[in-house]
């Protein structure tokens, strides 16, 4: 069985049924009008919004989704340096830990390391 695919309408014939609906005066012509064109009320609502708004016919015409943000150079940079810093960051945390176990490793064969403080350096 085929998947049914969703109908597309082009501007010249949204505009073709528009001026349609425009000229029926008589109560049901309207009706018969999307019968015989086989369209819902809602499409015609919808299709006469966007023509009040002027977008019908190109003059604003919107791209669908989200609005993307300005680049902004300034971003670019913050997350090249929020990736720099987490890198060195686990860097460190495996840096520290070696040193950890060189002290340990030492203080098992009974060799005596030099005293530093915290930032490394030797007194």
């Amino acid at each position: 069985m085929a998947k049914p695919e969703r109908r597309r309408f082009t501007t010249e014939y949204k505009l073709k049924v528009l001026r349609e609906a425009s000229r029926c005066t008589k109560p049901g012509e309207i009706g018969s009008l999307l019968r015989r064109e086989g369209l819902y009320w809602s499409q015609l609502s919808s299709w006469r919004l966007v023509w009040d708004r002027g977008d019908l016919l190109g003059r604003g015409v919107r791209k669908r989704g989200p609005v993307a943000a300005p680049v902004d150079g300034r971003d670019k940079q913050i997350r090249h340096l929020e990736r720099e810093n987490r890198r060195l960051r686990f860097r460190l945390g495996r840096a520290e830990a070696l040193i950890e176990v060189q002290k340990k490793v030492s203080h098992l064969l009974g060799v005596d390391l030099p005293e530093g403080d915290e930032e490394g350096e030797k007194r």
